[in-house]
């Protein structure tokens, strides 16, 4: 119960018209929510005591009515030899999540090149400061209930959905702690942490709207990464504001495929490429497709001339990622001229295939490393 109270209790997570309705519920004007809004998303403002545009008597309601922003708290910071962060996040409630800062962005991560959305940029009013550019890898749930099984994050389970303010706290909190604002700084976000967030749909879809009207990080910067949740996939396609869409397939037959994401029992690849094809894209937009190779399970020449059947047709790229490894993992990494050769064959067939430079491998930070580890050396 008393989580419940700390997440109504929570600013972050409200829209502008939420918060335009809070004020006028506290006999304020409505310009009022629009203030909060500012202060909470484009500010990032960490106690109510900040937004000095509020009158003192408004900030004591809200204090008397037990709102707070909603912040997470960062419990310890991960640094790589790479420059990679992986931030451990804790929420009210006590449980925790990962996401993670990878500066100068994420090789296959950041959308397709000039399409990124360069004409999106704010201006850039401050010639003397140095503009950041980077990724940042976010959580949508505490653990994951998929059981992907080369994946860190899936032996925890499934602990909670995150709501729609702690999915856009986790970003808050990592751009105070590194001192970059978007839109001057070009910030990509993935969702690709701990969780589904097809799982989370409705929280995720409100995050991204925040993100979009508040943060100002416009959503042609960012990515979503569902193991196959079809029915999600086609409420995506008819969202008004989405991300681009990234598919985990990581196998090229269904009895590969199930073996490695029991995910597949329910939507088979069948249905899966039914919705990828039936995906509403966007003029110049690319569907992408991720492929975790495991050594002498998915990666041959085989699986790779399957994979381009499979791909024939769709205006797709395709992501590969030579498994990053970690403790309570049966497969291992392939050596890279299988990843190479694997590479070679989908893009001989027509597939553009890109291989991903692992980030942050060190810290347990990479792709499917994620599992609120604590145990490291390095913590700043």
């Amino acid at each position: 119960m008393q989580m419940d109270k700390d997440k109504q209790s929570a600013l972050l997570g409200l829209t502008l018209q939420e918060l335009t309705d809070l004020a006028e519920g506290a006999s304020q004007p409505a310009y009022r929510g629009k203030q909060l809004f500012h202060a909470l998303y484009s500010e990032r403002i960490t106690a109510l005591e900040q937004i000095s545009t509020l009158p003192l008597e408004f900030r004591s309601t809200l204090d008397q009515q037990d709102f707070e922003v909603g912040l997470p708290t960062v419990e310890k910071k991960f640094v790589s030899t790479d420059g990679t962060v992986r931030y451990l996040l804790s929420f009210a409630d006590g449980q925790s999540v990962e996401a993670v800062w990878m500066p100068e962005g994420d090789d296959g991560e950041s959308g397709d090149g000039s399409e990124a959305g360069e004409h999106l940029d704010a201006p850039r009013k401050d010639a003397s400061r140095k503009y950041a550019r980077a990724t940042i890898c976010l959580s949508s749930q505490v653990g994951c209930a998929v059981d992907c099984q080369f994946c860190l994050t899936a032996l925890l389970g499934i602990k909670r959905n995150l709501s729609s303010g702690e999915i856009v706290g986790q970003v808050c909190a990592i751009l105070n702690d590194q001192k970059v604002s978007p839109p001057h700084d070009r910030v990509n976000l993935v969702f690709m942490g701990m969780g589904e967030p097809f799982l989370n749909y409705p929280n995720f879809i409100k995050a991204v709207g925040l993100f979009v009207d508040g943060v100002g990080i416009p959503e042609s910067r960012m990515t979503v990464s569902t193991a196959g949740i079809v029915p999600r996939i086609y409420d995506l396609s008819a969202e008004p504001v989405r991300p681009k869409l990234a598919i985990s397939l990581n196998a090229s037959n269904d009895a590969l495929r199930t073996q490695l994401m029991p995910i597949n029992k329910k939507w088979n690849l069948e249905k899966l490429l039914l919705a990828a094809r039936e995906f509403q894209l966007r003029p110049r937009e690319k569907l992408t497709f991720e492929y975790v190779l495991l050594d002498e399970v998915n990666d041959s020449p085989v699986n790779a001339r399957e994979v381009l059947e499979l791909l024939r047709g769709l205006r797709a790229k395709i992501n590969l990622i030579a498994l990053n490894p970690g403790p309570g993992i049966a497969f291992h990494t392939p050596a890279q001229q299988r990843v190479l050769e694997f590479q070679r064959i989908l893009v001989e067939g027509g597939i553009p295939a890109f291989i991903r430079r692992p980030r942050g491998r060190d810290i347990f930070a990479a792709c499917g490393q994620l599992k609120r580890t604590a145990e490291l050396a390095n913590v700043s």
